[in-house]
């Protein structure tokens, strides 16, 4: 019985965390781990807690991954998507980053990335708090139509709060796919911010007691969002 309860223990923690293993183009979910790099816990769907570790920016130190880069127009539409659904509460950010030249072959380093896109949490003064990218199963975006043309990774990041109140109790899901984005602009994304280093995790969005008290206000962690 003891060895059941067990099982069933495990069975429901791993049902309950997740991957961004596709991107969505054109309105089609492209296959798991092609136009994305294959995470760490693609198996595991573990997430990442220590946001000065390397793996914090594309969570692929163990897989080495490549990936085939999806061609998208400035402009349109982009979706990320999840092998399940989004399904603790918390809030979501989508980074990208300029490669030089290939974007295979780009790690991302430095002050490359900018926020392009993000799901916050809704308060009213401390009465409730509530997080409208809990249990979707994806996000979609518009490509800025001023992005200048080129490959760009793009970093999908969801923060889970539901064990936030301790230094290191956010869980963050994270993935990089990679892009051409043709038709683009002439405008200059930013602030630009690296990768690890945006954060230190004593944000008041990330280090947050989501159940008591209810926050009156909530804060997005990161940069403005950079529309074009």
């Amino acid at each position: 019985m003891k060895s059941f309860l067990a099982l069933a223990a495990l069975v429901a923690t791993a049902s309950a965390h997740y991957t961004f293993p596709s991107l969505v183009v054109g309105g089609a979910t492209t296959p798991a781990w092609v136009n994305v790099r294959k995470t760490n816990n693609f198996n595991t769907q573990a997430p990442v807690t220590d946001v000065t570790s390397p793996d914090f920016r594309c969570y692929d130190s163990a897989t080495n991954p490549t990936a085939q880069t999806a061609t998208v127009s400035a402009g349109s539409q982009l979706g990320i998507m999840s092998d399940g659904t989004i399904y603790h509460p918390g809030v979501v950010n989508v980074y990208m980053a300029k490669a030089p030249g290939d974007v295979g072959s780009f790690a991302g380093d430095g002050d490359v990335w900018f926020k392009v896109y993000q799901i916050t949490a809704e308060t009213n003064g401390g009465s409730s708090i509530s997080f409208p990218a809990e249990g979707v199963p994806g996000v979609t975006f518009t490509v800025p139509k001023n992005l200048p043309s080129g490959q760009y990774l793009v970093r999908m990041e969801a923060i889970a709060l539901h064990v936030a109140s301790t230094y290191g109790g956010a869980q963050f899901y994270i993935s990089c796919g990679q892009v051409n984005v043709e038709n683009g602009g002439s405008g200059t994304p930013g602030p630009l911010v690296a990768i690890p280093g945006v954060y230190t995790g004593y944000e008041p969005g990330i280090l947050i007691n989501i159940n008591y008290p209810i926050p009156k206000n909530y804060t997005q962690p990161g940069p403005a969002v950079w529309s074009g």
